[in-house]
C-alpha cells in the first residue's frame, strides 16, 4: 500500500514528465530522427572525418570488375569480387590518408602548372599522346582548337582534374624520395658486398646434438620467460566456427554433357581453316600453338596425333577433369606439328550449381531456425570445424576466403552465415567462439614457451662445449679431431651471402666471417642452427676503382627502390595506425 500511496501522491509529478515526453517525442518525429535512426550510417565510412561515399566505392569496385573482365574474358567469381572490394576499401582509405598528408605538408599544384602540363613546351604524356605527330612534336593548332571548342569543356574540366592531382601526387613522391637518397657511400658499401669473397674453413656443431632428455626446464624458467617476452604473445581477433560445405563438382550429366560437346565439335575442328580463331571461339583451355615437335617429345596423353592422318583429328581424349581433341596439322619423319583444343569439365550453372545454391540457403535458413546441429544433423552433413585470424584471409579447413573474412568480422558468437560460394563449394559457417585482441594467457603459450625455452639452453650448452673445446685445441684441425667432426671448407664466399654450403642459412655467421681478417679462426659463433668455429683462409677484397658508372647507377637504382618499397609500406601503415578510420561496411554492404 505504502508504493501505491506514493505514486497517487506523485500524480502531478509523473504527467508533467509524460506530457514532456510525449512533446519530446513528436518533435523528433517531426524532424525525421526515427528514419534517420533507422536508415544507420549514410556514408561507407570516414579517415580522420573526411567521408568515403558509396559512390566513390562503387566507382572503384566497377574500375576493377572492367579491368578483370577485360583481362581474364570472363565476370568475377564471388570470391574474387570479395578480395576486390577488400582492395577497394583499402585503395580509398589509403588516398584519403595521402591527401591529408599532403594538405599538411602543404603540397599544392598552381593553376600555372596544369596550363604548363596542358599547353607547355613540355606537356603531360596524355597530351603527347592525343596530340603528337609522328615526328615527336605536339600538333598545337589541333589542341587549341580542342580545348576551345564548347562541347569538350567538361572533358578539359575532368582532365584539368586529373593532371593537377597527378602533379600534386608526383610532388608528393619527389618529396619522399628526396629524404630517401641513395649516398655514394651506400653505393660503394653495396659495390664491396658484391664483390668480396672468402675462402673459409669451418667446424659445425649443430644444437641437435643435444637431445631434449639433456636439457632441465623448471617451471620458473617458463614464467621468466613469458614475464619478459609478453609482447610476442600478443594476439589478434580470432574466430573459432562449424561450417558445412555443399560441393560444386560437376555431377556425371556434367560431364556426359561436356562430352557430347566436345564430340559435336569434332568435325568442326578439323575443318576450321583458321585453329587460333577456333580455340578462341570455343574458349579453349589450352592456348594456340601449332610448333614442330619431336615425336619422342610428344606427351604420352597426346600419343594418339601420331596415329591419325594430317588435317584429322583424335578421338576424344580425358584426363582429371579435362577433355582434349588433337589436330594433326604436318608430319615428318621425326617431327609433328599439331594443335591442341581442350575443355574443363564443369559443374552446369542452372541444373548443378543454383540446385547446391539453393539446398545451401535451404540450410542456412532451416539452421537459423532450429540450430545449426539439429539441421545438419537432420540432413546428415558433416560439420567441420575451421579457425581465423583477423587480418589474414587463410581459414583453416577451407583455405584463402575473403568472403569468410567479412562475415567473421562483423558477425558475433553464434551468428549463421548465409550461403557463401567459393570456387569448389558452397560454405554455410557458424561462429562458435570470437577471442578478443589481447595477450594470450600463460597456460594457453605454456607448451610454446617450453619449445623456445628449451632450444634456448640447447643453444647454450653447445656454445659452452664449444667454448671449452676452442680453448683447449688451438688449431681449427686439431678442434675437429678433438670433437669427433668433420672439418668442412667453401670457396668463394660472398659478403653478400646469407647461406653457407653445407651449412643452410646463416646470415650471423657470414657477417662474423667477413669482420676476420686472411689466416684469422673465430671464437665460438652462435649461428641458426649451430655454433661454428671458422677461420679465414683467403679473402678477394672488391676495388673501387673498378666500379664503372653504369655499374654504379644499376646499384643506386636497386638500392632506391629498396628504400622505397620498405619505406612506403612501414608509412602507410604508421599513418593507418595514427588515424581514426570508421569502416560502416558491414552495416551498409553485408546486411
Amino acid at each position: 500500500m505504502g508504493v501505491m500511496d506514493k505514486m497517487r501522491k506523485s500524480t502531478g509529478v509523473i504527467l508533467w514528465v509524460l506530457i514532456f515526453s510525449f512533446g519530446v517525442l513528436w518533435m523528433l518525429a517531426d524532424t525525421d530522427f526515427f528514419n534517420v535512426i533507422q536508415r544507420g550510417p549514410q556514408s561507407l565510412g570516414a579517415v580522420n572525418g573526411e567521408t568515403i561515399s558509396l559512390e566513390e566505392y562503387n566507382n572503384r569496385l566497377q574500375y576493377y570488375t572492367k579491368q578483370y573482365t577485360q583481362q581474364t574474358g570472363n565476370s568475377m567469381t564471388p570470391e574474387v569480387r570479395a578480395q576486390y572490394e577488400e582492395q577497394s576499401w583499402n585503395d580509398l582509405v589509403n588516398s584519403k590518408l595521402l591527401q591529408q598528408k599532403m594538405d599538411d605538408l602543404g603540397i599544392k599544384v598552381t593553376n600555372q602548372e596544369v596550363v604548363d602540363m596542358i599547353t607547355g613546351e613540355n606537356p603531360a604524356p596524355f597530351i603527347k599522346k592525343q596530340f603528337g605527330r609522328e615526328d615527336g612534336t605536339i600538333d598545337r593548332a589541333a589542341l587549341r582548337q580542342a580545348i576551345n571548342s564548347p562541347e569538350n569543356t567538361q572533358l578539359w574540366i575532368n582532365v584539368e582534374q586529373q593532371m593537377r592531382q597527378q602533379r600534386r601526387q608526383q610532388k608528393m613522391s619527389n618529396f619522399l624520395q628526396s629524404s630517401m637518397e641513395v649516398s655514394s657511400y651506400e653505393v660503394e658499401q653495396q659495390y664491396i658486398r658484391n664483390n668480396t669473397f672468402a675462402d673459409v674453413s669451418f667446424v659445425r656443431f649443430p644444437y641437435a646434438d643435444v637431445s631434449n632428455s639433456d636439457v632441465k626446464v623448471a617451471e620458473s624458467d617458463l614464467r621468466n620467460y613469458y614475464n619478459n617476452h609478453q609482447k610476442k604473445y600478443k594476439r589478434k581477433e580470432s574466430y573459432r566456427i562449424k561450417y558445412v560445405s555443399f560441393d560444386k563438382t560437376p555431377t556425371k550429366q556434367d560431364t556426359m554433357r561436356t562430352i557430347k560437346e566436345m564430340k559435336d565439335l569434332r568435325s568442326e575442328f578439323a575443318a576450321a581453316e583458321n585453329d587460333s580463331l577456333f580455340l578462341n571461339r570455343y574458349q579453349s583451355t589450352t592456348s594456340y600453338s601449332a610448333e614442330m615437335v619431336d615425336k619422342d617429345d610428344v606427351r604420352e596423353l597426346f600419343k594418339p596425333v601420331l596415329e591419325v592422318g594430317e588435317g584429322e583429328v583424335t578421338e576424344l581424349i580425358q584426363e582429371q577433369g579435362r577433355l582434349y581433341l588433337i589436330k594433326k596439322l604436318e608430319e615428318t619423319a621425326d617431327q609433328v606439328r599439331f594443335v591442341v583444343f581442350s575443355m574443363d569439365i564443369t559443374a552446369d550453372p542452372i541444373a548443378t550449381i543454383d540446385k547446391r545454391a539453393e539446398t545451401a540457403n535451404d540450410f542456412s535458413f532451416y539452421a537459423q531456425e532450429d540450430g545449426f546441429e539439429s539441421e545438419a544433423k537432420r540432413r546428415d552433413l558433416e560439420i567441420n570445424e575451421g579457425f581465423a585470424t583477423k587480418g589474414n584471409n587463410f581459414v583453416s579447413g577451407i583455405g584463402q576466403s575473403r568472403q569468410i573474412m567479412s562475415f567473421l568480422e562483423s558477425a558475433a558468437e553464434g551468428t549463421i552465415s548465409k550461403a557463401i560460394e567459393l570456387s569448389g563449394q558452397f560454405v554455410v559457417a557458424k561462429v562458435s567462439e570470437v577471442t578478443p585482441a589481447g595477450t594470450q594467457p600463460f597456460d594457453e603459450v605454456k607448451e610454446q614457451i617450453r619449445t623456445v625455452v628449451t632450444n634456448q639452453k640447447r643453444k647454450q650448452q653447445v656454445l659452452d662445449r664449444v667454448n671449452k673445446l676452442a680453448s683447449d685445441n688451438a688449431g681449427l684441425q686439431q678442434l675437429a679431431q678433438a670433437a669427433g667432426k668433420e672439418l668442412q671448407a667453401v670457396e668463394g664466399l660472398s659478403m653478400d651471402a646469407e647461406t653457407i654450403q653445407g651449412a643452410g642459412r646463416e646470415p650471423k655467421v657470414v657477417g662474423a666471417i667477413f669482420g676476420l681478417q686472411q689466416g684469422q679462426q673465430s671464437n665460438a659463433i652462435e649461428g641458426t642452427s649451430a655454433v661454428f668455429v671458422v677461420r679465414v683462409d683467403s679473402r678477394q677484397e672488391a676495388d673501387l676503382d673498378n666500379l664503372a658508372p653504369t655499374t654504379q647507377q644499376q646499384i643506386r637504382r636497386q638500392l632506391q627502390q629498396q628504400k622505397s618499397q620498405a619505406f612506403m609500406d612501414t608509412w602507410i601503415e604508421q599513418l593507418k595506425e595514427e588515424a581514426e578510420i570508421e569502416d560502416n561496411r558491414a552495416q551498409l554492404l553485408r546486411s
